[in-house]
């Protein structure tokens, strides 16, 4: 690959949608001279993804999860067509020439039916004892999942192409490819040879590899892979465009007038708020970046003139709490009048909850009690409640919807966020169940009721985040 002063930027599935609006502006627009040195990582289609695979908040069954449990071949090859229906009702909207519709199509086919026809081949040969179908679920869930980036990134550079731009479509879905590649060696090969003075890759989000990104990373492996494409071409900068700035609250909570974009954070707060299931990028991404070097800016993709916010090692010019944010959690107490003095209880819960694939978002202890805030499912706590009970029958577990209302920044220091947040969490009229500060003064939790989560973060901010700070802050970076 021809090296450039380049960055590498990822657009999400939502934003994916309206690619027409961002060809016209962030994309193309007015750029002349800078239209290349640029690499886009893109996501599926909206929707896409989870009509191959399952939809991310409600669980209904896409073509993987009909396939997994499939009573009859009927139920998932329908839904494989109906995922070959929305691929082209996709890019309808965005292609407006009839011979790239016609490309576009011929795509969709190539690829749905190819997929159709692996399915209905490994149902055979499972048919047959030896073989276990269970055992190949992960290889179809990638198989799935590469089907909405490929169309995605090939709809793209059709319609970039048409508007004149030199678009350059990389597939590193691994469609029959019969080698076997690391993350690392499929994007170096997928890359040799790519001019960034002169072609714009538009690059799949999903990568077939031998380690397996969904076994790991599951609906999270696009990010993975902008960050390593970001990390192994030595990109200037990372970029994610979202629907929104990055925010000091949700604004449909504190209103509008009261947010202010963050404009410039660190990595660390970026780790507490993918704890806190508001994710900037994902985790394993941002240590991608953080290690490599490379700074993540993340921006709005329909506001091109603005720069977002800056995410880099850096450590605050003096303390400020950026933003406020919170999440619906589980309370999983385990008391034990027994437990002063002896040891394992903590790595019993610990394993009990790894086991169940239950997420700690924070933890508090005293001399016979530990509490667990976990983001799961009820189902699964309660798993994890009967599996501690055998283990310590003498033991009074409780389990309780609750939630986390977190004031976050870089530096939180003197600022006294746990006695001004508890304050205006009694002035608000809340009961909290827990508070909790750490001594790196990054963040501060509060657990209150789940049905106060917005009052609370309401609370906090109004406390907490107040417009002089901000303004100063803000003016700060800017004239940085």
């Amino acid at each position: 690959m021809t090296q450039a002063n380049h960055t590498v930027e990822k657009i999400g599935g939502t934003s994916m949608s309206r690619l027409g609006e961002l060809i016209d502006t962030l994309i193309v627009g007015d750029r002349g001279n800078d239209l290349y040195g640029r690499v886009f990582v893109v996501s599926a289609f909206g929707g896409i993804t989870d009509l191959l695979l399952e939809h991310k908040k409600t669980g209904e069954p896409g073509v993987y999860a009909l396939f997994a449990n499939a009573s009859s071949d009927q139920a998932w090859s329908d839904a494989l067509t109906r995922v070959h229906e929305a691929m082209v009702s996709a890019h309808e909207a965005v292609l407006t020439d009839p011979a790239d519709r016609d490309f576009a199509e011929n795509f969709v086919r190539e690829r749905v039916e190819g997929a159709r026809n692996c399915l209905i081949d490994l149902q055979r040969l499972c048919s047959y004892g030896q073989f276990r179908l269970s055992q190949q679920m992960g290889i179809i869930r990638e198989l799935l999942s590469g089907l909405g980036e490929a169309h995605s990134a090939f709809v793209a550079h059709l319609a970039l192409r048409r508007a004149g731009v030199n678009a350059r479509f990389v597939d590193l879905s691994g469609w029959r490819d019969e080698a076997e590649h690391s993350l690392d060696s499929r994007i170096e090969s997928a890359f040799s040879g790519v001019d960034l003075t002169s072609e714009l890759p538009i690059v799949t989000g999903y990568a077939q590899c031998a380690e397996g990104l969904m076994n790991e990373f599951d609906r999270g492996y696009s990010e993975v892979t902008f960050s390593r494409i970001a990390a192994l071409t030595g990109a200037r900068e990372a970029i994610i465009h979202k629907e929104f700035h990055l925010s000091s609250a949700d604004p449909k909570l504190v209103g509008a007038e009261n947010v202010r974009k963050l404009g410039h954070t660190n990595y660390d707060v970026a780790d507490q708020l993918s704890n806190l299931g508001m994710e900037a990028i994902h985790p394993s991404a941002a240590k991608t970046l953080r290690q490599s070097g490379v700074a993540l800016r993340v921006a709005n993709a329909f506001d091109p003139g603005d720069p977002g916010t800056l995410i880099d090692s850096c450590e605050a010019d003096e303390p400020a709490a950026e933003i406020v944010c919170g999440i619906d959690v589980f309370a999983l107490e385990l008391y034990e009048p027994d437990m002063v003095g002896v040891k394992g209880y903590d790595a019993a819960i610990l394993e009990a909850l790894t086991r169940h694939d239950v997420w700690i978002v924070s933890k508090t202890s005293n001399a016979n009690t530990i509490t667990h805030y976990c983001d799961g499912s009820l189902k699964a706590l309660r798993r994890v409640e009967r599996d501690l009970q055998a283990k310590f029958p003498n033991a009074e577990i409780r389990i309780q919807s609750a939630a986390i209302a977190s004031v976050v920044g870089r530096d939180l220091t003197g600022l006294k966020v746990l006695s001004r947040g508890l304050a205006a969490l009694t002035e608000a009229g809340l009961d909290v169940i827990g508070a909790h500060q750490t001594s790196r003064r990054v963040d501060v939790q509060f657990a209150v009721a789940r049905e106060a989560r917005d009052t609370a973060i309401k609370a906090l901010h109004d406390a907490v985040i107040s417009p002089p700070q901000n303004e100063r802050r803000l003016s700060a970076v800017q004239a940085a």
